[in-house]
C-alpha cells in the first residue's frame, strides 16, 4: 500500500447543517460508536463555543471506550484585538476535554476585508495566536484553511502567508478547505501541489459538493501529496453537501492503493452508510456508489447471462468488499436468466423446462400486467419464488383485520386497528391505535406476533410509497404500495397492488414481515428461528 491517509469525520459537525438533518446528543453518540468502528481517525463532534447540545456530547462521549477514533471539536481562531486566553470559543474547546481541537481561520483577503472585517495583518496574527495558545495547552491542533482555494486564486501570496503563520505556530495540521465547493479537480491538483512544496507539516483536504466534484477533488488533492482527507457519511452537509467518505474511502483503497481502514472495516461499509442514514431520517439512494441497494444491481437479460458466468463482466468491484451484494432484478425487460440467478442465489435447482418454472414465470408476467413491479420489491419476489418450491411453510395466517377512521369536531382523527391471525393453531388477536391505518395495522401486526417472533422488534418500516397506476380512474384507481424495512444493518422492500390502498398496503406489510421471518437477514439467522418458521432444506 502507498502511505497512509487519514480519514476525518465531520458528519456530527458540518453534517447537521444539510437540510433536514437534526440530531440528538443521543443519536450523536450512535453514530460516533459506528464511526469509531468504521476506523475513521477523527469524529469531529460540534462546535462547543456555538451550542449547549454540542458541549453534552462532548461531555458524554468519554464514556465510549473508541477504539481507533479522536474526538475533536470545532471552532473558530480568536476573535480580532483579542487576546487568545480571553477569547471564548477558544477557551469552551479547552474546557470540554478534547485531544485535539479543529480551528478554522480566513485565507481569502477578500473574507478578511469583508466577513471579520480587519487587516491582513492582524488576521495573520489571529492564526498565529490561537494555534499557538491551544498546541502550549498540549491539543494536537488542526488548522481548517477556509476557503483557500478561492482565495489562492485572488491572491495566492496571502493565501499562501495564512497557512505558514499556522505552521510557524506549531500546527499539526494544514487543512485546504473549498468552502464554496467551486474548485475543478485540475484547480485542486495545481494548488495543493504548491503548498505541499510550501510547508512541511502534514496537508489536508476539505471539499464541498456544489459542483458535484467534492470525491473528485478530494482523490485529486491525495494524488497531489494530502494526507488527511475531510468529509461526512453519505455526504451529508450543507447545501448541496460535503464530499463524501463512503465513496472517497473504497475509491482510495481499492482503486488507488492507499490504506484508509482495514479490509474488515472497509466490508462494514455498507452497513455503517445505512446505519448512519436511519439515523438521521434521511433516505439512502439506492444508486449510491458502493453502498446503494442499485450499485450491484443488474435487469438486463444479457447482463445478467454474463454475470452468471464471470461477475466482473458487469461489476467493477466484488460487492462484499464493501458489505454490499448482487442483486439481480426481475421484469418484463430480463430474460429467463434473470429467474435462473435468483433461484441459484436461493440455492434451488432451477430447471426452466419443468412445468412448475413455467407456471412461476407466467405467474410473475401476470402479476406485473396488474401492476406489481419486482426490479424495487427483491423481498416480495423471493417469496414467489420460495413459494412456488414449497421452501417456506406460513408463519401466520390472517383470519380478518378491521380498520376504524374516527373524526369528530374540533379532535385530532383517531385510527385504531384490530387484527386477528391464526398462530401455531391458535387464534391470536390484538387492537392498537397509529398514525393513521398502516401504521395502526402494522402496530396490531406486532403485538400479536412479538410474543411469538421476538426478533421482530428489531425490524421497522422506513420508507412507503404509493403510486397510482392508472390516474383516468381516479380515487377507484388501481395503487402499487412499496415498503422499505429495515434492521438498521439490512433493507429489503416489498410490494403490493390493489384496488383498495388498504389491501395493497396489507400486502406488502405482511411480505415484509414474511420476509424477515425467513431467516434472509442478519436479525433472523439462527437456526431455531428457522425451524419456526418453516422453512424447509432439501
Amino acid at each position: 500500500m502507498a502511505n497512509p491517509v487519514k480519514i476525518f469525520d465531520t458528519t456530527l459537525r458540518d453534517g447537521t447543517q444539510g437540510e433536514g438533518i437534526s440530531l440528538s446528543v443521543e443519536d450523536k453518540m450512535k453514530i460516533a460508536r459506528k464511526l469509531d468502528s468504521l476506523g475513521v481517525h477523527y469524529i469531529e463532534g460540534g462546535w462547543p463555543g456555538s451550542n449547549n447540545k454540542d458541549i453534552e456530547f462532548f461531555n458524554r462521549v468519554k464514556e465510549l471506550d473508541l477504539k481507533n477514533a479522536k474526538v475533536t471539536a470545532f471552532g473558530s481562531t480568536r476573535r480580532k484585538d483579542t487576546l487568545p486566553e480571553n477569547d471564548l470559543n477558544l477557551n469552551r474547546i479547552l474546557e470540554v476535554g478534547v485531544p485535539v481541537a479543529t480551528i478554522f481561520g480566513k485565507s481569502w483577503d477578500f473574507h478578511v476585508h469583508q466577513a471579520i472585517q480587519t487587516t491582513l495583518e492582524e488576521n495573520l496574527a489571529m492564526i498565529y495566536d490561537s494555534v499557538k495558545y491551544l498546541k502550549s495547552k498540549g491539543l494536537e491542533v488542526i488548522y481548517d484553511a477556509e476557503h483557500f482555494f478561492d482565495g489562492y486564486k485572488n491572491n495566492s501570496e496571502y493565501a499562501l502567508q495564512t497557512i505558514k503563520k499556522a505552521e510557524e505556530a506549531g500546527v499539526d495540521w494544514i487543512v485546504l478547505c473549498d468552502t464554496n465547493g467551486g474548485s475543478l479537480p485540475h484547480e485542486i491538483t495545481e494548488i495543493v501541489t504548491v503548498v505541499t512544496q510550501t510547508v512541511s507539516c502534514p496537508v489536508g483536504i476539505h471539499a464541498h459538493n456544489d459542483c458535484e466534484l467534492g470525491v473528485a477533488n478530494s482523490l485529486a488533492a491525495v494524488m497531489a501529496g494530502a494526507t488527511q482527507v475531510q468529509g461526512t457519511i453519505n455526504g451529508f452537509g450543507e447545501r448541496c453537501g460535503n464530499a463524501n467518505l463512503v465513496s472517497i474511502i473504497p475509491n482510495l483503497q481499492l482503486k488507488m492503493n492507499y490504506q484508509c481502514i482495514s479490509s474488515e472495516q472497509l466490508a462494514s461499509l455498507s452497513t455503517v452508510a445505512r446505519y448512519v442514514s436511519e439515523i438521521a431520517n434521511m433516505h439512502l439512494p439506492i444508486n449510491q456508489a458502493y453502498v446503494g441497494s442499485a450499485a450491484f444491481a443488474h435487469k438486463g437479460g444479457i447482463h445478467v447471462s454474463a454475470i452468471l458466468r464471470n461477475s466482473s463482466t458487469y461489476e467493477h468491484i466484488a460487492p462484499e468488499l464493501v458489505g454490499n451484494k448482487q442483486r439481480v432484478l426481475v421484469s418484463e425487460l430480463a430474460g429467463q436468466s434473470n429467474l435462473v440467478f435468483k433461484a441459484q442465489e436461493l440455492g434451488l435447482d432451477f430447471d426452466t423446462n419443468n412445468q412448475q418454472t413455467k407456471q412461476l414465470i407466467e405467474q410473475i408476467k401476470d402479476m406485473e400486467h396488474q401492476g406489481f413491479q419486482f426490479e424495487g420489491a427483491d423481498a416480495t419476489l423471493e417469496l414467489l419464488i420460495r413459494n412456488a418450491y414449497g421452501k417456506i411453510e406460513e408463519a401466520f395466517a390472517l383470519e380478518s383485520f378491521k380498520i376504524m377512521v374516527v373524526k369528530t369536531a374540533n379532535q385530532p382523527v383517531v385510527t385504531e386497528a384490530i387484527v386477528k391471525l391464526k398462530i401455531n393453531g391458535e387464534t391470536v388477536y390484538n387492537a392498537a391505535e397509529g398514525n393513521g391505518p398502516l401504521n395502526a395495522l402494522d402496530n396490531a401486526l406486532r403485538k400479536c406476533l412479538l410474543q411469538y417472533y421476538p426478533v421482530l422488534q428489531n425490524v421497522h418500516l422506513s420508507d412507503y410509497k404509493v403510486r397510482v397506476l392508472d390516474e383516468k380512474d381516479t380515487t377507484a384507481a388501481k395503487v402499487r404500495v412499496l415498503i422499505e424495512s429495515t434492521d438498521f444493518s439490512n433493507s429489503w422492500s416489498t410490494v403490493g397492488v390493489s384496488d383498495n390502498v388498504i389491501e395493497a398496503s396489507w400486502d406488502a406489510l405482511i411480505d415484509s414481515i414474511r420476509y424477515a421471518l425467513i431467516g434472509k437477514i442478519a436479525i433472523a439467522h439462527s437456526e431455531d428461528l428457522k425451524e419456526r418458521v418453516g422453512i424447509v432444506n432439501h
